[in-house]
């Protein structure tokens, strides 16, 4: 199953509302993305994803960003994730480090206990792969594929299941001090308006995750 800025530019320089540093506008900030089909962008174009549409748009904004190392597959759940981190050839560092992972656990009927503690270790990952600076860590809860074509007939177990892993996903972000970004009101939409869900009756569109990117433009502060 595949459910996967206050910016100030004074010549050269971008000053930043967080404690990153501030960098030269020619060097463009190094972006992870982790995650499941969500991240990888199941059933959209490549340009379409959502973490190169906000790398895109950061960039058309003052704050160059380089294409996303995407580490994400469709049906991984946060063990998969977990794994995949492992063997996947990374940096030491990013600049910005994004995760959103957990709708498999829930698809798959795992509990959300297991989710609780298998997300935390994800987050502490994430956070080391940021430097250890839990200010250049974003989280993307869970959407509700509840409200697609695909899980309708299930929307209310769906939406109460991903109701308390998005609960148990925002309490771990906040006590790191990471940033969580809720979009699932946005995914929410997706049965009044056909446009927000890709062909495949289950995943969002690239008009979804624009909306996505509107709202992590609003809550990421670099």
């Amino acid at each position: 199953m595949g459910i996967g800025v206050k910016i100030i530019a004074l010549g050269a320089l971008i000053l930043f509302s967080n404690p990153m540093r501030a960098q030269p506008s020619h060097k463009p900030l190094s972006y992870l993305a982790l995650g499941d089909s969500y991240t990888i962008g199941e059933s959209v174009a490549e340009k379409e994803r959502w973490p190169v549409q906000l790398a895109k748009a950061l960039t058309e904004k003052g704050t160059p960003v380089a294409p996303p190392q995407i580490i994400a597959v469709t049906g991984w759940r946060t063990d998969n994730l977990k794994n995949g981190i492992g063997i996947a050839q990374l940096k030491e560092k990013y600049d910005l480090v994004s995760l959103l992972i957990g709708v498999n656990n829930q698809y798959q009927g795992k509990p959300v206990g297991e989710y609780a503690v298998e997300y935390e270790g994800l987050l502490k990952a994430a956070i080391q792969l940021a430097g250890g600076d839990k200010h250049h860590v974003f989280v993307v809860s869970i959407p509700d594929y509840g409200f697609t074509p695909f899980g309708k007939a299930r929307q209310e177990t769906i939406t109460r299941e991903l109701d308390g892993f998005n609960a148990v996903c925002k309490r771990i972000t906040e006590s790191y001090g990471a940033t969580f970004i809720n979009i699932t009101d946005i995914s929410r939409k997706g049965l009044d308006d056909p446009g927000l869900v890709a062909s495949d009756g289950l995943h969002p569109s690239g008009k979804q995750y624009a909306l996505w990117v509107e709202r992590i433009l609003e809550n990421l502060h670099l």
